[in-house]
């Protein structure tokens, strides 16, 4: 499951929009406020990797937004 409190604020803090996000991965912006309000489940790795270099997350801060729970 996404951490999409954690994405949004870093969206924020890029000064970055949900729309231009949306345009950088190549996704419409309706399209990526859906997934988003779906707790981000349905996330490609390629999408999830396109925001990650748009927002120019760190590994760590993409392993606590994209993959934020434990696995055994």
């Amino acid at each position: 499951m996404v951490n999409v409190k954690r994405l949004k604020g870093k969206i924020v803090e890029c000064g970055l929009s949900v729309e231009k996000v949306a345009d950088i991965v190549g996704v419409d912006k309706a399209t990526l406020y859906r997934k988003m309000g779906a707790g981000g489940e349905t996330f490609t790795i390629k999408e999830e990797n396109s925001i990650a270099k748009a927002l120019g997350l760190s590994s760590d801060e993409l392993n606590a937004i994209f993959f934020d729970h434990e696995v055994a």
